[in-house]
């Protein structure tokens, strides 16, 4: 039990979902004169009780005493606590100038990775973009998934139209780059992940996981193989060149919907099993056999995540990822992989069914330093520093950050924080001051998660099963307190220089999301008057409102009256432990929006990635370490480290490296190390462990929580280090725009 704010006397019992991590596990969360107390709820149709350490630790980040519950003011190194007002005419007065004399694309906006686990922070960080009117925006996307939406993006027509594993019914996963007893999944929302790994394997599934270190997924997988670094795309090439050259492949139902199977297979011609085992480490043998044990599965998936994505050829290994899977008859297929269909709608379920304009790869607009190409209107992050910190004509001025901490989770984090530093103008809405807001001007705090509605608009698109669960808040706001949704908008209306309140925003904003479905074919509203949508609605405000129309609007919805049994968000209101809509199902062709009608096997981007992943073949070489990073389970990015449910266990923020390495590098267990890349170094301590391949070094991402004008007091206690001071910001996937944060060049010497 954690400490509660003063004036709750009595006991009461919430359930809700976890905002921590893409598993979205069922809570119920207790509240008392003694402490609030999460445990999973066993009733939620997904989870059934399920639920991480992160998860139990929501009342201690509710109840932390560093957590951020009035906005400051920073006078050179001083902050002062500011009304909300007085905060707001600040941000104003700062940015006011930058626009009118630089243009709007003098300030940029970053988001981080929790605003897609709050609906409020979802829906309205798009408010303020439009209002900004800025073209520079960053996110977290481009340290993390990118490369799959791109892929997902040239094949299917949407970058949003992810194939999940069918893991509940699949005979055979193939796990590349992924760690899903640690992670809980990630592009694969799952509670209890391990459980369904376990019981996989009890059913006489076989799991196979190809990854540098031996994880615990490794751990408890029939077969690990210990790849080389950042080869991933090698080796799926050479399974899929297998798959056509020995006459295995057979797409089975997908079939009639596919194009572009001839360009394929001439692109796929010099990645012979010989050819990739040297650049991977993957005897030519086992690459055969990973071919025929997939084709030969009653049914299987392919999974690759973020080692895959966040390498050289992330996009290049995404799209073979699909490729392997529709080539063994599994795109599409229970068992296989197929396309959730989320209660509040998604890019392929909207339009016309089966057809549509396809995304655009690259963008129109480029970065000013390096001429990179935005990535569905966003640039890489490894691009920030270099628009802020390089001298001439609309260089960036300003930046406003949701919920991220880019000064610890971008590549070359030193160069990045120096240049936050030297920025005329920095918003920030965070509830911590952290390693990135500490430069900021204004700092607005966040809400606790506990206090705000809850309902994940992003994560069933990639949910093993369709559900729908909404929950209000367990806990009103402190006094003084705002919701994000408030906070959003009225900087928004900061933004556009005055003329608005938050409520005309906000009612302009649905007045839009209604016309959208009015407008929008394979709506249940669809040709319906606008106004009368939004009179059904007319009882909500803010992001219920908005969610309560995507709903009735939606593929399950109520039509707002036409089908009486659809969902509306009193449905889900009424169903506190949530709602299981059905197993996934097939959807071609009506899921694609390509302007063929067909998926994409071979577009002409990722044909010219084969042209360049051919010459990688030659190009790898053996020498030197390379760094790859690792999950731990009471850790997630920078977010957790100052709660004290989550500051031990096994969190460790060492350096492992292989025994044969450490002995011709003279360095014994717990020897202080001294870790060197193109752009920095940092100190470590050794870890000698024989779960890493020779040649490869591993650090946690996250850590490094040692400056001074932060408040974490437990994080500052045990701040590890920040694996990001070595990883480089020039080297990127092309297509995507990923930092490259796996198979960094290192050196390791033992501490003078």
């Amino acid at each position: 039990m954690t400490g509660l704010p003063s004036g709750n006397a009595s006991e009461s019992v919430s359930y809700r979902t976890c905002p921590l991590c893409e598993a979205t596990c069922g809570l119920t969360v207790t509240t008392a004169p003694g402490g609030i107390s999460v445990r999973g709820d066993e009733r939620d149709p997904f989870s059934k009780g399920y639920v991480c350490p992160k998860g139990v630790a929501l009342g201690q980040l509710h109840s932390d005493p560093d957590r951020l519950r009035t906005p400051l003011i920073r006078r050179g190194a001083t902050w002062t606590e500011a009304g909300w007002d007085e905060a707001f005419a600040e941000a104003g007065r700062l940015l006011g100038p930058l626009i009118r004399d630089h243009g709007r694309d003098s300030v940029a906006v970053y988001l981080g990775n929790p605003t897609v686990h709050n609906h409020a922070a979802s829906l309205y960080t798009r408010v303020l973009v439009q209002a900004l009117g800025t073209g520079y925006r960053f996110s977290a996307s481009t340290v993390d998934q990118m490369p799959k939406q791109v892929a997902s993006g040239l094949m299917y027509g949407s970058d949003l139209s992810i194939a999940i594993p069918d893991i509940d019914r699949t005979g055979y996963l193939l796990v590349l780059g992924a760690n899903p007893m640690v992670s809980n999944g990630s592009l694969l929302t799952a509670p209890d992940l391990p459980g369904r790994l376990r019981a996989l394997r009890r059913r006489g599934g076989r799991l196979v996981v190809v990854d540098p270190r031996r994880t615990r997924t490794a751990e408890i997988a029939d077969e690990h193989l210990a790849i080389r670094p950042g080869t991933d795309a090698l080796l799926l090439a050479g399974i899929a060149r297998t798959l056509l050259a020995e006459d295995l492949a057979d797409p089975g139902g997908a079939a009639p919907h596919l194009n572009g199977l001839p360009e394929l297979r001439a692109a796929l011609e010099p990645f012979t099993p010989e050819a990739v085992a040297a650049a991977t480490r993957i005897p030519a043998d086992t690459v055969r056999r990973l071919a025929r044990e997939l084709a030969a599965a009653p049914s299987a998936a392919v999974y690759g995540r973020i080692g895959t994505t966040t390498t050289a050829f992330g996009t290049a290994a995404s799209w073979l990822v699909d490729v392997v899977n529709t080539l063994t008859g599994n795109l599409d297929r229970p068992g296989g992989v197929l396309f959730p269909e989320p209660a509040t709608g998604l890019p392929n379920t909207s339009g016309e069914p089966g057809r549509g304009r396809g995304v655009r790869v690259p963008g129109s607009r480029r970065t000013r330093v390096r001429q990179l190409a935005s990535v569905f209107g966003e640039f890489p992050v490894g691009a920030l520093a270099e628009e802020i910190d390089t001298p001439g004509q609309g260089r960036l001025r300003g930046l406003i950050t949701f919920a991220g901490n880019p000064a610890l989770s971008a590549p070359n984090s030193a160069r990045l924080g120096a240049a936050l530093g030297s920025l005329d103008a920095m918003i920030s809405v965070d509830a911590y001051l952290n390693e990135t807001t500490r430069h900021a001007h204004v700092l607005l705090p966040a809400a606790s998660p506990l206090a705000r509605s809850h309902y994940d608009l992003v994560f069933p698109g990639f949910a093993v099963r369709n559900t729908a669960k909404y929950s209000p808040p367990s806990l009103p706001l402190a006094p003084g307190e705002l919701d994000e949704s408030e906070v959003l908008l009225r900087l928004a209306c900061t933004a556009l220089g005055g003329g608005l309140t938050p409520d005309e925003l906000d009612d302009l904003t649905a007045a839009d999301t209604a016309r959208r479905l009015s407008a929008d074919p394979s709506s249940p509203a669809h040709g319906r008057d606008p106004v009368e949508l939004l009179a059904a609605v007319s009882g909500r405000r803010r992001q219920d409102r908005l969610l309560d129309l995507l709903l009735r609007g939606g593929p399950y919805g109520d039509g707002f009256g036409a089908k009486p049994d659809g969902l509306t968000l009193d449905t889900l209101a009424a169903a506190p432990h949530g709602l299981d809509l059905g197993p996934l199902r097939p959807r071609l062709p009506g899921v694609l929006r390509t302007p063929s009608g067909k998926v994409e096997l071979a577009p002409p981007q990722l044909l010219d990635e084969t042209r360049r992943l051919a010459e990688h073949l030659t190009a790898v070489q053996d020498s030197g370490l390379l760094l790859v990073g690792r999950r731990q389970l009471r850790s997630n990015n920078s977010w957790l480290h100052n709660l004290p449910l989550l500051a031990g266990g096994s969190n460790r923020c060492t350096l492992q490296l292989h025994p044969e390495d450490a002995t011709r590098l003279g360095i014994g267990p717990g020897q202080p190390v001294t870790v060197r890349s193109r752009v920095g170094e940092l100190a470590a301590t050794a870890e000698i462990t024989d779960t890493l391949s020779p040649g490869v070094v591993s650090l946690p991402h996250g850590w490094g929580h040692t400056d001074p004008a932060t408040r974490g007091t437990l994080a500052a206690g045990a701040p590890g280090v920040n694996s990001n001071l070595l990883t480089d910001e020039l080297p990127l996937d092309p297509l995507s725009g990923t930092a490259v944060l796996n198979g960094i060049p290192v050196e390791v010497l033992p501490a003078a």
